[in-house]
């Protein structure tokens, strides 16, 4: 049961925090490419990488809190699902050009991210 009440409030705060970075950044990057999700797609996978480290390796920190944290927090914060619609939306809007370029980014550098952050967290 505190598996999943931690899921559930880390979960909540993921949302709010990818609600607030999803309103907030489009008023000063523009809304002509998706720079929010995939700022938000690469903060989260780095966060992905650097947190699972440190609470396997660093922090024993109890399995509820590391699922609570991983799956709950960043699944939230993370938005594969509106990737998948703003791609949709680019190619439908004619821009395959930007659609690849953003599909092609968020993979290379969410998974560069993630290696970061596992590779901070050993060193650190």
């Amino acid at each position: 049961m505190r598996t999943y009440l931690a899921v559930a409030v880390a979960g909540v705060l993921g949302c709010w925090l990818r609600l607030f970075l999803g309103t907030w950044i489009p008023t000063w990057a523009g809304r002509d490419f998706p720079v929010a999700t995939l700022t938000i797609n690469v903060l989260g996978s780095f966060l992905m990488g650097f947190l699972f480290m440190v609470t396997v390796e660093r922090f024993a920190i109890p399995p509820y809190l590391r699922v609570g944290i991983l799956t709950g927090f960043l699944g939230g914060f993370t938005t594969f699902s509106a990737y998948s619609l703003e791609m949709l939306l680019l190619i439908e809007q004619g821009a395959p050009v930007r659609g690849a370029i953003y599909a092609a980014g968020s993979v290379v550098l969410g998974l560069g991210a993630c290696f970061a952050g596992a590779v901070l967290a050993r060193v650190i």
